[in-house]
């Protein structure tokens, strides 16, 4: 199956094959075609299975083929919702990414931030509008968001929506959105309340799709974890590249221009390196990766976008510079070593204020992660998260408020000194 057989537009296909989108993933296969008649959704399925760009492809299709008569600013068309702002600002760049060569346009919207260069970005006209509930409603309040030419809606990661507590928030935005339009709805989990809800966004006969994560890959893959300040995290990058062995190596960075810092260090350190993201031409990425894979360059830094059409067999490790916040893309990203051989080797990196997302990691993969706590850049708090195998149960049955709490009271119980060794791994 190819995304030419699902019908996809030459421009969009142009897109995905210089992303290195050869073929669609499951969800992609089962909810392209349904979405693209316009047929409303309900999906089970986690972030890492490929479900943006199952959602973002056909709006931007059906956007792109019909597009609207219009004088002045563009309207939004398409609106997604999703729970944190860091969801919201990796979808806007996936329908970047895809939308490149269709002329649509696109904004990120979410609290925490001023909302004078948002309010601009409106105000200059919209086509697909992600959002995160609490600054979308508070906009609409101000007269600057109007919805009534709306034709799609994408409710993204339901489930955590819930336990976010935005549930009144959704049902006031639902009942503001116009009654024709096709709806998306996109849960991990099929909870009572999610279900719930979604009989009163989605059509009487919605499409159903389900996709089961796949979490084996972490099982075949060393991994250890480095607390550390992120102000040395570079340092202690650099002290690994110059103390282990390896045939090649993709550090994951959170951000393009954090990729670039990286490179910069390293090469100035005498690290030949490079870096492929999304503000890097297609010419300049695909050189880099030609680089990698011939050998002439043994260390490369990708984000996660960028890194989707990296297919390497013989990739010996994986250092996540920064932790991702989604524990899906941390299993995606580690499982890009081992693949053609026996095993593989992950190193990750962990500051203070991404210990929530290694949390969520371990409760996801269902392991803890060994914890090198012999190195020369220790954080001062990495004890509080090395946790007995004796106390693993007591603290998963806790509320989960309090379990940091609870791997905080094992501070200096527990060390764990064992140094991993990545020689001759090929």
């Amino acid at each position: 199956m190819t995304f030419n057989d699902l019908g996809i537009c030459d421009s969009i296909q142009k897109a995905l094959l210089e992303e290195g989108y050869n073929n669609p993933t499951p969800i992609q296969e089962q909810s392209i075609p349904t979405l693209l008649e316009g047929t409303d959704l309900l999906a089970s399925a986690q972030t890492g299975t490929g479900k943006t760009a199952a959602f973002a492809i056909p709006i931007l299709q059906q956007l792109y083929l019909n597009p609207p008569q219009r004088k002045g600013p563009r309207k939004i068309k398409a609106l997604v919702i999703t729970p944190t702002r860091e969801l919201a600002i990796q979808i806007a760049e996936s329908f970047d990414t895809y939308g490149k060569y269709t002329g649509l346009n696109n904004t990120v919207i979410f609290g925490g931030v001023k909302q004078e260069a948002q309010v601009n970005a409106l105000r200059r006209g919209v086509d697909i509008l992600i959002a995160t509930p609490g600054r979308l409603l508070d906009l609409m309040d101000q007269g600057y968001i109007n919805l009534k030419n709306l034709a799609h809606f994408v409710l993204d990661e339901a489930d955590r929506m819930l336990d976010m507590g935005f549930v009144h928030d959704i049902r006031k935005l639902i009942d503001r959105l116009p009654r024709e339009r096709q709806s998306l709805f996109f849960s991990a989990t099929m909870p009572p309340s999610v279900v719930e809800l979604s009989g009163k966004i989605l059509g009487s006969h919605p499409d159903k799709v389900e996709i089961k994560p796949e979490q084996t890959t972490a099982e075949r893959v060393e991994q250890s974890m480095y607390f550390v300040s992120k102000k040395w995290k570079p340092k202690l990058l650099l002290h690994l590249l110059q103390t282990v062995s390896y045939e090649s190596v993709i550090v994951f960075t959170r951000t393009k221009h954090g990729a670039d810092k990286v490179v910069r260090i390293l090469e100035k350190s005498g690290i030949v390196s490079a870096a492929i993201h999304g503000n890097k031409s297609q010419n300049a990425r695909q050189r880099a990766l030609n680089n990698f894979k011939d050998g002439k360059i043994k260390v490369l830094l990708a984000t996660d976008i960028a890194a989707r059409g990296i297919d390497i067999d013989q990739l010996s490790l994986v250092i996540n510079f920064d932790l991702p916040n989604i524990p899906e893309t941390y299993v995606h990203r580690i499982g890009r070593t081992g693949r053609a051989v026996s095993s593989g080797a992950a190193l990750s990196f962990c500051d203070v204020e991404e210990r929530p997302y290694l949390r969520d990691i371990q409760r996801f993969i269902n392991q803890q992660i060994p914890v090198v706590a012999d190195h020369p850049f220790p954080d001062d708090e990495d004890e509080a998260f090395v946790v007995k195998p004796s106390v693993k149960k007591k603290i998963a049955a806790q509320p989960r408020d309090n379990r940091a709490q609870a791997a905080g009271d094992n501070r200096n119980r527990n060390r764990n000194k064992r140094k991993p060794n990545y020689r001759g791994r090929r």
